[in-house]
């Protein structure tokens, strides 16, 4: 393409934009080669000002940058107010606005994205469409690699990605959208047709330093709709009927009570699942779920309402709701040999402990002691430790306080912020989160949980600034096949 026509929506004149070819855009310099347009981001660790040299050695043709004085350069150089706009802006132009071709389901919240999205998946897969999930779990879509990515692709990956899908004939995508996304602005040049809201509690306050930022890049996703497309709003969440008033497109909305346009006219929710009658409008649908939890009705509802919206029939909901029985990492079910039964789940707030652990006490009526093995990320928000750990304390009979992604910081300096918050004497502390999952497994008897939270399905440890290889799945498996 044109480097003129690539930047024709940055530039308010691009009559003085050399008409060179452009065969490559890239925000990493080494990445630059001969028809390169190299974008400059300003990141929370790197500048790639910084690095436009490297770029112009490797045979970058153009830059485009925030328009710090950078002396004469050799090459075109495109300043701009923001680059990181301008990267989403560019990216949709070079890969031909691919969202434009397909149905594109955003998801945000704190919690409960992952299977929303993948309820999502499974329904419009069983109404025999093609389907691609991007989110916590990578890319899952048919022909291509699922490896593990950030949440929300940057732009250029992400068009990349889309104008991929396209051309291999998908027709919708469903997406988990972070907030980090949405404040850097890497989602700013798709057209979604659908969005949902979960629910908001404290997160990433470590990036976004307060719940009021937070709130409002979460909403930067509804304030950015057009008006021809759905927003689907959980108001069982305080914050629910808040983030509506923010919404340009028309909103549906979805409660566990009957004071909605999607709710429960019965609900009935156990150890072995969810069941009962959805009502949307003139529509029933019925719900026969093995996934547990009242947070998993929440996300079943949100489900509803945006396949509701996409005019899949409710028979086909029902049964793609059926087939969501597994979640990866999200309330996984192993059973022990004995009778014992091992929850992992990838909770890593307070909120998300709370909801867990509150429905796990409520079903475990006729079971022995709860476990709980969990810990806190290193150089993230610090003051939600100790209340975690004390939301463990009220609900649990024994806690098992491991390590879990410290990166830099000290494994016994993150535990003793957890222990802080708690009062009584039922946890133990450990330093290798493998050989504690080890003898927690190993204890739990036959009426006992053990229940597992932070990791779910993640293959490793990030500890001192190396990924090392790691798995919860993996020891649980290895033992209880060895029982």
């Amino acid at each position: 393409m044109k480097l003129k026509e690539l930047v024709k929506d940055i530039v308010q004149d691009n009559s003085l934009i050399p008409n060179i070819e452009i065969n490559n855009i890239c925000t990493h310099s080494n990445l630059a080669h001969n028809g390169s347009l190299f974008l400059a981001i300003y990141g929370k660790t790197f500048d790639g000002h910084d690095f436009i040299e490297d770029a112009i050695t490797n045979g970058a043709s153009a830059v485009i940058s925030n328009g710090r004085n950078m002396g004469e350069l050799p090459i075109p150089n495109i300043k701009v107010a923001n680059p990181r706009l301008a990267a989403s802006k560019v990216a949709a132009e070079y890969y031909g606005h691919p969202s434009k071709e397909l149905k594109v389901i955003g998801i945000t919240g704190t919690n409960g994205k992952t299977t929303t999205a993948s309820i999502v998946n499974n329904i419009l897969k069983a109404n025999g469409l093609k389907c691609a999930q991007l989110g916590t779990l990578g890319v899952l879509a048919d022909g291509f690699i699922s490896e593990k990515t950030l949440t929300t692709l940057e732009p250029i990956k992400l068009h990349k990605i889309f104008r991929d899908f396209v051309s291999k004939g998908f027709s919708h995508i469903v997406m988990e959208v972070s907030s980090h996304a949405l404040d850097q602005m890497r989602v700013a040049d798709i057209e979604f047709d659908v969005a949902s809201f979960t629910n908001l509690s404290p997160e990433h306050l470590d990036y976004h330093n307060t719940i009021e930022d937070y709130f409002h890049a979460k909403a930067k996703l509804f304030h950015g709709l057009s008006i021809t497309s759905t927003s689907i709003i959980n108001f069982d969440d305080k914050m629910g009927k808040v983030i509506a008033k923010k919404s340009k497109a028309p909103v549906i909305s979805v409660s566990k009570k009957g004071k909605s346009d999607i709710y429960f006219s019965d609900l009935n929710h156990n150890l072995n699942g969810i069941n009962g009658t959805i009502l949307a409008g003139d529509k029933v649908i019925e719900v026969d779920s093995n996934l547990i939890g009242e947070f998993n009705v929440e996300n079943i509802l949100c489900a509803v309402g945006i396949t509701n919206s996409l005019g899949i029939k409710e028979s086909v909901i029902s049964s793609g709701i059926k087939n969501s029985s597994i979640i990866p990492g999200r309330m996984e079910l192993f059973y022990k040999k004995n009778g014992g039964i091992i929850i992992v789940d990838y909770a890593h707030t307070p909120d998300a402990y709370e909801k867990i652990l509150k429905t796990i006490s409520e079903m475990k009526t006729n079971h022995g002691i709860l476990h709980v093995l969990f810990g806190c990320g290193g150089d993230r928000d610090s003051l939600k430790r100790p209340k975690m750990g004390k939301i463990v304390e009220k609900y649990a009979d024994k806690l098992w306080i491991v390590p879990d992604n410290p990166r830099s910081e000290s494994i016994g300096s993150i535990n003793s912020e957890i222990i802080s918050g708690l009062s009584l004497k039922k946890h133990k502390e450990f330093t290798d989160r493998g050989s504690a999952l080890t003898k927690a497994i190993k204890t739990i008897g036959a009426k006992d949980i053990l229940l597992i939270l932070g990791k779910g399905r993640e293959l490793y440890q990030e500890i001192s600034g190396e990924k090392i290889k790691y798995s919860d799945i993996k020891i649980i498996e290895e033992i209880i096949n060895a029982d």
